[in-house]
């Protein structure tokens, strides 16, 4: 765990000299998602809607798009810099030769994405609660259950993207992400999606964060509902992790 934190470390001190370069699309597109569709497309959305459960737009599509956003910036922390990492003048190539195992540098990175998953959804946390979308103070839980939605990502994704050249990676946002932001009831209810698609969606680990995030910000949680949620999420980020492991050690011992 000591050398892991000193490639958390490494990375954190990365981010002092880049964080404002992160700021417009980690913080600032997902807010702009909120105003452009959650405050204006919501006006000419009737509250009365079964599919949104009888409350207005933002606060159905709010707590949804926290739990989406931190899918983006799960896989935005992984892919890409994973990669270019593991390049041969990424810095994996530099930390695997010091004491530092592979397992090390694994969790030293896995734990600087949570950070970066963590803020960026306090960020949107806070804008959601500044316009009033929460009906229960059980919001708060969506920071948590938001760095298990983004891990749930940025650990299968790690274990991808080390075995990928830079370049190789970017396809992930289009074939991945964007579709996921559809599919996972972010903007609808699964359940106006076709029956036949609706089981995929249930699959995605998203769909679980986004369901879990609406429910303790509209205070209509059950806890059995929140104890699948919470385990389907650990449990895919837990076989991320055992895989990430696998392919590093198999990708920096080579």
């Amino acid at each position: 765990m000591t050398f892991a934190l000193r490639e958390f470390q490494y990375w954190v001190t990365r981010y002092r000299r880049t964080w404002r370069g992160t700021i417009v699309i980690s913080v600032l597109n997902p807010l702009l998602f909120l105003l452009a569709v959650g405050v204006g497309l919501g006006d000419l959305v009737p509250s009365s809607s079964p599919a949104l459960g009888g409350v207005p737009y933002l606060d159905f599509f709010a707590p949804g798009m926290l739990a989406a956003a931190a899918m983006q910036n799960g896989v935005v922390e992984s892919a890409f810099p994973v990669s270019q990492a593991h390049s041969r003048s990424g810095s994996y190539r530099v930390a695997i030769g010091t004491p530092l195992e592979p397992i090390d540098i694994l969790f030293g990175h896995a734990l600087f994405m949570a950070l970066r998953i963590a803020i960026a959804a306090g960020a949107f946390l806070v804008v959601l609660l500044a316009f009033r979308a929460a009906h229960s103070p059980l919001v708060l839980l969506d920071l948590p259950v938001a760095v298990l939605t983004g891990l749930a990502f940025a650990l299968p994704v790690s274990a991808w993207a080390i075995t990928r050249e830079p370049g190789g990676v970017l396809g992930v946002f289009k074939w991945v992400v964007m579709p996921l932001y559809l599919f996972s009831g972010t903007f609808f209810a699964v359940d106006q999606l076709p029956a036949a698609i609706r089981p995929l969606a249930w699959l995605t680990p998203s769909w679980h964060g986004v369901e879990l995030c609406r429910s303790l910000s509209l205070g209509t949680t059950g806890w059995i509902d929140a104890g699948v949620h919470v385990g389907y999420l650990t449990a895919v980020a837990g076989l991320g992790a055992v895989l990430a492991a696998r392919a590093y050690r198999r990708q920096l011992h080579t």
